[in-house]
């Protein structure tokens, strides 16, 4: 199998958040979680790769990044 996009996960604090994920979405959660752990020689929880997937979709979208860079500058602004 080629290099899977996440790496090890890191045990922060976590915040409770409920989702309700389509059946197959999960499905598929759940077997990235045994490839990912078979990678790391980790046992994974499902649900704690939603996080670091989120993470990853975000800091790829260039135009997140904008919006996010607009909205910190805006905030700066004010501030003064």
């Amino acid at each position: 199998m080629s290099k899977l996009k996440l790496g090890a996960i890191l045990d922060e604090k976590p915040v409770k958040l409920t989702v309700d994920l389509p059946a197959a979405i999960h499905r598929d959660l759940v077997v990235y979680a045994e490839a990912l752990g078979r990678e790391t020689s980790q046992t994974i929880d499902p649900a704690k790769l939603v996080g670091p997937m989120l993470g990853r979709f975000m800091s790829a979208d260039r135009a997140f990044a904008k919006a996010r860079r607009t909205a910190k500058g805006s905030a700066r602004s004010s501030d003064a």
